[in-house]
């Protein structure tokens, strides 16, 4: 594996890890039927004298059954025209009244074609034709109720967007309960292989909301069952969908993280890997040559899989058995930094399960990740084993190592490529992406690594800036909160165990004069008496959120910074409520508050 040193020194989206595959194309239609035997070896079916009754004439058929004979063109037209006007008028049918006469209109049609044309017909064909239209009825019968489904989840979202309503999580856990049922009945059948594949991205596309609003746990299930199904089916365990499947484990395994069961999202990414080498076993027994289409595929579920088992692994394989007693020795932090890589047991880990920076720094990022910890609430990792801390500060050591020798330039300066760190991940590159940078700078603010943060955020913005698209300018906006928050967090200035990037100074004073541009003047916190910090803070935040109204896509900063001003005017806001008579003595104790 190559290390960081070696090298002189990815993404999915989710969760998300990967994009949405698009929807399965319908089975083809149903081919022309071999000419019914010769006439010398099993003569035709009878003639019936002409009636004025009868549409069509009282042959059986004419010739070969092919598109030129006149019965069979006939036959095929009103069932055309039948499953056509099922199509076009379901939709319409709204009230219990319209809907059952549309069934009875159908079904009544439909009978008198089979009827009609069943003595005229060869048997084998008949008997083929009606399994054929069966099949397109009980096909679009799936695509209706999945449909609705849909229709049901999306107006859901429109009245409650966040699912703070305990009705809303119900609806919603019916529907995932409705998608189920309809991939259990079409599961079976081979030929409805893209109802299970568009039925997987349903279910998850409705877990992934579900896991966004802390409700993991109720989302583990369904995702658990879309996974088996991509497995039972067997159209569906091609390489072409490897992808996917690789994207319902990693949502299963970071279900089990986020309900504190690591044990078992472990052991689900060991069990992927092993189905993962299944397939590729079998394709290297196969006749076809792998190609790189499949080679990339492979890599990139393989290093998936990988990070979910590291995510827990590297905790787990540095607890202190309670039978052997060891003394709790700490982790110089400040010597182990001035070390070359690899410095730790992490880093070594890191060495021997990845062979790039930009997958070890994906690695490190989900190690550090907890989704039931919102970037605001900051603190540092809280755990009585020393080693548990120790690894949390290898982390970030490694974490701050590799973006030095992927992105840092010869003038000092972070740059970054165009790719995202899924795409650099799989073509194995020593570089790593802005958007995990970021999430890793973030990071750094939760677990109050101070001076790795200011002097990273301080770099980030200054390239952001340079950016045109609304994604940059989004999170230009959210790093600027993060900055302007910082003081009023860390009010006694502490730096943190890692050591700051060594950034150039002029982007550092770059940022702290755009933000004194944004804030309030001095002279209303000398009237009211508050710290300038929080006057920076709401006038940031007011400039960020009218200036940049993609902020209001990702509250939860925005959110949380309001909530934390509002605990800081709320005193002052609650004295104003009282009685005329005291009026005169809270002036006084507000003129003399420091």
């Amino acid at each position: 594996m190559a290390s960081p040193a070696a090298a002189s020194r990815t993404s999915s989206n989710e969760t998300s890890f990967s994009a949405s595959p698009q929807e399965l194309p319908p089975p083809p239609p149903p081919t022309s039927v071999a000419v019914v035997g010769s006439k010398a070896s099993s003569p035709g079916p009878r003639l019936r004298p002409v009636s004025s009754q009868d549409a069509l004439p009282t042959a059986a058929f004419y010739g070969p059954l092919d598109a030129k004979n006149p019965l069979l063109a006939s036959f095929e037209k009103e069932i055309r025209e039948l499953l056509g006007f099922v199509k076009k008028k379901k939709v319409l049918a709204s009230t219990d009244e319209q809907k059952h006469e549309f069934h009875r209109r159908c079904s009544t049609t439909l009978f008198n074609i089979w009827t009609r044309y069943a003595p005229r017909l060869p048997s084998d064909y008949y008997k083929e034709k009606l399994l054929k239209v069966g099949d397109s009825l009980c096909q679009m019968k799936f695509h209706a109720l999945s449909g609705k489904n849909l229709c049901n989840y999306q107006l859901l979202c429109d009245s409650d967007v966040n699912l703070q309503n305990k009705e809303s999580v119900s609806q919603c856990l019916h529907i995932l309960s409705s998608l189920r049922l309809i991939m259990q009945v079409a599961l079976p059948q081979e030929h409805l292989c893209w109802i299970i594949f568009n039925g997987t991205i349903y279910i998850y596309t409705i877990c992934r909301k579900l896991m966004i609003m802390g409700l993991a746990s109720k989302a583990l299930e369904y995702l658990l069952w879309a996974s088996m199904c991509m497995e039972s089916s067997v159209p569906l365990l091609s390489v072409r969908y490897l992808t996917w499947r690789t994207t319902l484990y990693s949502a299963v395994c970071q279900c089990h993280y986020d309900c504190q069961a690591s044990i078992h999202g472990e052991a689900f990414a060991r069990r992927a890997l092993a189905k993962i080498d299944e397939l590729r076993q079998l394709e290297l027994m196969s006749s076809s040559q792998s190609q790189e289409e499949s080679r990339v595929c492979y890599r990139e579920a393989t290093i998936k899989m990988a990070v979910m088992i590291f995510k827990r692994g590297v905790y787990e394989s540095r607890r202190r058995s309670k039978v052997v007693f060891r003394p709790k020795i700490g982790l110089n932090v400040k010597e182990v930094q001035s070390m070359a890589w690899p410095r730790t047991v992490t880093e070594r880990l890191l060495d021997e399960m990845f062979d790039s920076n930009a997958s070890q720094f994906l690695a490190v990022l989900e190690a550090l990740s907890d989704s039931n910890r919102r970037i605001l609430q900051t603190g540092p990792f809280v755990s009585d084993e020393v080693e548990l801390r120790d690894v949390v500060s290898e982390l970030f050591m490694a974490g701050k190592e590799l973006l030095i020798f992927s992105n840092v330039d010869i003038h000092g300066k972070l740059s970054f490529p165009k790719s995202s760190l899924l795409e650099l991940m799989i073509e194995g590159k020593n570089v790593i992406s802005v958007d995990m940078t970021v999430k890793f700078v973030k990071l750094a603010f939760t677990y109050e690594e101070w001076g790795l943060f200011k002097s990273a955020a301080g770099q980030l913005i200054h390239f952001l800036q340079t950016q045109e698209d609304p994604e940059s300018k989004k999170t230009e906006k959210d790093l600027i909160l993060l900055v302007a928050m910082e003081p009023l967090i860390n009010t006694k200035k502490k730096k943190g165990l890692i050591f700051p990037l060594d950034n150039d100074k002029e982007g550092q004073s770059s940022v702290q004069s755009y933000l004194k541009q944004i804030a309030c003047h001095d002279s209303f916190v000398k009237f009211y008496g508050y710290s300038e910090d929080i006057f920076h803070l709401a006038s940031i935040l007011h400039h960020c959120v009218c200036a940049c109204p993609q902020v209001n896509e990702l509250p939860e900063i925005v959110t949380d910074i309001i909530m934390f001003l509002w605990q800081k005017c709320k005193s002052g806001i609650q004295s104003m409520t009282v009685s005329r008579s005291d009026h005169a003595k809270l002036t006084q104790k507000i003129s003399t508050n420091k």
